[in-house]
């Protein structure tokens, strides 16, 4: 006589007798599953589940059938947990918490989160750049400081590292570099010699990897450093006066950085190790945060600054244009649930609400598209109803259904319409436009008085940094640039590249790496 399970599901059998054995379930589970105090488990459609541990089979012994749903459901929902992972930064973690805006700033912005006593809800993601999710927290890479401000006119991102500059200033080199730093195509390994192909033929690299190369290329933890928007964006305010802005975002704890020894003694102990430090530290209370700064620059002083103010690897000199304090914001929540929080949130430098709009900075530009489409590909096109992307403003958008969709939208679906459907504000971003000309042409930035790819990083090593971080910075390189696949013919492109910085610097690489002059 066959016997299916639900004859003998969970033990109990319904008036017959049977030769097979069956294992009583624990007391605590069968404890669990009367006790009021406790819901009963249910599939993803609400129905009662027939059992938390047995799938349903011919007999205590024999073959699975398929019309247990229950277990098929959960295996298929298993097989589907996953979305694709971010292209880059895709290791990270993130948090919540508040904007406090503290001083008067609506000479520059009338953006409504930054005006005085305004008090913004936020969302932060932390990250590595070229590691994979499971890869290590303390690699030497630069840090992803993803900002959402979910302000009461839609959702603002920035969407920064932590540092000011980055390796290009032109989007067409993007997927090239993140190329260069990921794995090869034949071995899927990670390739120090393809990094510095990259690097000694792009000059424009040479600030960034300057910092990359230091101690900050490797916090101590997420808390313990700065962050920053790195792009220009354009404030204007209530009377359409324009300003350029950068972000900066200086962390109250301190900034605390790890040597390369250091660093590589976290990864071999606790991969997870800055996701680690800033969950504890909220769930116990100790909330981090940072010091929101800015540096304001008329409108008009940008076509004859000395430096092109819109060059991502390029900053702006604090003698120029000192930081200003406009507020504080701090992390006081962890996610509920990484998956849904943070692994699906969606940043995109696009997000702009009235008062804050685009500058000519050609990577910002390239990042309007690419950020959203990344989203829509990992995460479906209606990655904004998702309630971690979802703005607390009203939403009243003429897109309508696609996959995945949870809004019941009805008619009118289009405009302009007569049916009291809603109409666009335009003097809402009143302020934002400015005057452009010139012929169509693929080309670099147009040369301003003090341009140059080297000048930067040369002040960094001869006014920034201390005696020992210089010689960790050399020490950093040496050892990066020692990897056995670093071709002899690349080490001599290295020290020449260090050299076109500071002498010393190129020296102390080439001592290292045994480069003969």
């Amino acid at each position: 006589m066959i016997q299916t399970v639900s004859a003998v599901r969970d033990g109990h059998r319904p008036g017959f007798r049977t030769s097979v054995r069956v294992r009583p379930i624990p007391k605590f589970e069968r404890c669990e599953q009367l006790s009021e105090r406790v819901p009963y488990t249910t599939d993803d459609a609400g129905l009662p589940a027939p059992s938390d541990r047995f799938s349903e089979s011919v007999g205590a012994n024999g073959p699975l059938l398929m019309q247990d749903h229950y277990v098929i459901q959960k295996m298929a929902h298993f097989n589907r947990e996953r979305v694709p992972e971010r292209v880059v930064h895709a290791k990270g973690g993130g948090a919540f918490g508040e904007l406090e805006i503290t001083e008067d700033v609506s000479a520059y912005t009338k953006a409504s989160l930054f005006q005085k006593g305004a008090k913004t809800p936020l969302l932060i993601r932390f990250s590595t750049v070229a590691g994979e999710l499971g890869s290590a927290d303390t690699a030497r890479d630069p840090r992803g400081f993803a900002l959402k401000f979910y302000t009461d006119e839609g959702n603002y991102d920035i969407v920064g590292n932590n540092t000011p500059i980055f390796f290009i200033r032109d989007p067409s080199q993007f997927s090239d570099f993140i190329h260069s730093q990921k794995r090869r195509a034949d071995n899927q390994l990670r390739d120090h010699n393809m990094q510095w192909d990259f690097w000694t033929q792009t000059p424009a690299s040479s600030h960034q990897v300057s910092f990359l190369m230091t101690d900050r290329g490797t916090p101590k933890s997420w808390r313990h450093m700065h962050g920053f928007g790195s792009h220009t964006f354009m404030w204007y305010n209530a009377d359409g006066a324009k300003f350029w802005v950068k972000y900066h975002f200086k962390t109250d704890q301190g900034v605390q950085n790890l040597s390369a020894d250091e660093a590589k003694g976290i990864e071999a102990a606790d991969p997870d190790a800055h996701r680690r430090d800033l969950w504890t530290a909220i769930e116990n209370g100790d909330f981090p945060s940072w010091t929101v700064n800015v540096q304001i620059m008329p409108f008009e002083d940008a076509a004859e600054y000395r430096v092109n103010p819109f060059d991502l690897t390029k900053v702006w000199p604090h003698e120029d244009y000192p930081e200003i304090t406009i507020g504080k914001f701090t992390l006081n929540r962890n996610p509920r649930n990484y998956f849904s929080e943070i692994e699906q949130a969606g940043f995109e430098p696009s997000n702009l609400v009235p008062g804050i709009a685009m500058s000519p900075d050609k990577m910002l530009q390239g990042r309007l598209f690419s950020y959203p489409d990344a989203h829509r590909y990992r995460i479906g096109p209606n990655y904004l109803q998702l309630p971690v992307n979802q703005p607390k403003a009203p939403v009243n958008s003429y897109n309508f259904d696609g996959p995945m969709n949870f809004e019941a939208k009805s008619d009118p679906v289009y405009a302009p319409n007569t049916a009291g459907g809603p109409v666009a504000q335009p003097e809402r971003y009143d302020g934002a436009g400015y005057h452009v000309s010139g012929d169509i042409v693929r080309s670099d930035y147009a040369l301003h008085k003090e341009d140059d790819d080297f000048s930067q990083p040369r002040a960094l090593w001869e006014k920034v940094l201390t005696e020992d971080e210089r010689t960790a910075m050399v020490g950093n390189i040496v050892g990066h640039a020692s990897a056995p696949e670093v071709t002899g013919d690349m080490k001599k492109r290295v020290v020449e590249y260090w050299t076109n910085i500071h002498p010393d610097l190129g020296a102390g690489v080439a001592k290292g790496l045994g480069v003969q002059g």
